[in-house]
């Protein structure tokens, strides 16, 4: 059916005098503004006793007793799975050298089996920097926890106000969801989303008194810094450039603010991917030449890292018995196989967001954003239970039916409880099998059922809405003046 939109040369003008006067008539009174503070407050209050659940719930694995490196005693691997306190946290206190006060990278290596020593961690430069100050001046690994979520929980908070600003009410996902509660500490995921999201706000409000009638460049340059900030974090916010370069290149929302003359902005598309790549460089850099060997090895441990049951991925459920990771000619080709379907997976939102383009005048880049997301978090060969809380802001961000989120939340429990009571029965309760229990039919529930929710939520962010204000639609025909 041919569209019925006028394109933008055809429409009736609509100068940006007439916006700004559309604009001004449509701002709230001021009791619609400071009701909007309260339930701003109200929402970060109510994220912080959410923080709060979620240190308790980690907290019960911590202590009374400690051994004489510093590790909860007694029975601490059987508590952390019998009662799925477990923290990624807690647990990593011991083997890289974290309890020791080791600056992480300089003088850190990797075995050939994979094993990290000397300071070395599995994760990029900032999240061991993190990790580095939150266990400075503590002896044990309750501490540790505890510092760690003191340094952690102003993140979440961010992220519930900047979620609040943009989206109203449905900022509630965030701050009161169960993701929280099971992973706000279970690893150190809570700033590299409070990047991700900061990103997405400053590009559709900007920061200061102009906000958002900043030049959209000068807006995505500034988003594209925090997203490299969080790819050295945890990588994923680098997926998010790509389609921010493509909406600066098109002109952003209806391409309102395109060059004049011109059918794409690629001098500042240009920019915005330099302003990623710069500041990646910069922040590893000095570590890199510290440390080479050291720096290298987080990147070596992942890209060697092999399917397993720890994994969670549908590469280790879906291809058993040949998954097992003595299988090493398995483990190679998958990490291939993996990481090409993982590209594909991102060219295809790229290319779907391209069409939706054409079709309506903007490019919808939260929408793509959200569905390379999906991508990886289904095709990568290693799903971690706390990437839901990656996953969490784009249920914010975009109108999707509730029925997604809550099928998906439900999925998730599912995995992030009945996987480390299924590693409790199979290392000190009863044997257990793939259907042997309630617990290892969670597990098979949670990974199938994210699964097909993933690839399902791959097509619906990619036909939402934004729910942030400033990327409505703007009418045909809008030209300078």
């Amino acid at each position: 059916m041919r569209s019925t939109r006028q394109p933008a040369s055809e429409a009736a003008p609509v100068t940006q005098g007439e916006v700004g006067r559309r604009r001004v008539a449509s701002e709230p009174s001021p009791t619609r503004r400071a009701l909007g503070r309260v339930a701003l407050v109200l929402l970060v209050l109510l994220c912080g006793l959410t923080l709060l659940g979620g240190y308790l719930n980690k907290a019960r694995c911590a202590g009374p007793q400690f051994d004489q490196w510093g590790r909860s005693q007694p029975d601490y691997k059987e508590r952390t799975e019998r009662d799925a306190c477990y923290s990624d946290i807690q647990h990593l206190w011991i083997g890289r050298d974290i309890d020791r006060h080791v600056f992480p990278y300089i003088g850190g290596r990797i075995s050939p089996d994979g094993e990290l020593s000397g300071g070395a961690i599995e994760y990029p430069v900032l999240t061991g920097l993190l990790i580095w100050v939150g266990a400075n001046r503590v002896h044990t690994d309750a501490g540790f926890l505890l510092v760690s979520a003191l340094l952690l929980a102003p993140f979440g908070l961010l992220t519930a106000w900047l979620l609040g600003r943009m989206s109203g009410w449905r900022a509630l996902l965030w701050a009161v969801g169960p993701p929280l509660v099971l992973y706000a500490f279970h690893n150190w995921d809570l700033p590299v989303v409070a990047c991700a999201v900061a990103a997405g706000y400053v590009v559709h409000r900007g920061w200061g008194r102009r906000g958002a009638d900043r030049p959209l460049v000068q807006r995505a340059t500034a988003a594209s810094v925090l997203l490299a900030v969080g790819f050295c974090l945890k990588l994923y916010p680098a997926i998010f450039v790509p389609p921010l370069v493509l909406y600066v290149a098109t002109g952003g929302a209806g391409g309102r603010e395109l060059p004049a003359g011109r059918r794409y902005d690629l001098v500042g598309a240009v920019r915005v991917a330099a302003a990623a790549v710069v500041t990646a460089v910069l922040i590893n850099l000095p570590f890199a030449l510290l440390g080479g060997q050291g720096w290298l090895a987080s990147f070596d441990f992942q890209r060697t890292r092999r399917v397993d049951i720890t994994t969670n991925s549908i590469w280790f459920w879906g291809l058993r018995p040949y998954s097992d990771p003595s299988n090493l000619p398995f483990q190679q080709a998958i990490g291939v196989v993996s990481a090409v379907a993982v590209a594909g997976s991102f060219l295809l939102a790229c290319a779907l967001g391209w069409r939706r383009y054409r079709r309506e005048g903007s490019y919808p880049w939260i929408q793509v954003s959200a569905a390379m997301l999906c991508g990886f978090l289904l095709l990568y060969k290693v799903h971690s239970p706390q990437y839901t809380l990656w996953l969490v802001p784009m249920f914010v961000l975009l109108r999707i039916r509730l029925g997604w989120v809550i099928g998906y939340l439900l999925a998730d429990a599912a995995m992030g409880i009945g996987i480390f009571r299924w590693y409790w029965e199979i290392e000190f309760g009863r044997p257990s099998g793939i259907y042997d229990s309630f617990a290892a039919q969670a597990v098979v529930i949670g990974v199938w059922g994210r699964a097909a929710l993933l690839a399902g939520l791959f097509f619906a962010f990619l036909a939402a809405r934004s729910t942030v204000e400033r990327d409505r639609p703007v009418p045909p025909g809008v030209v300078n003046a």
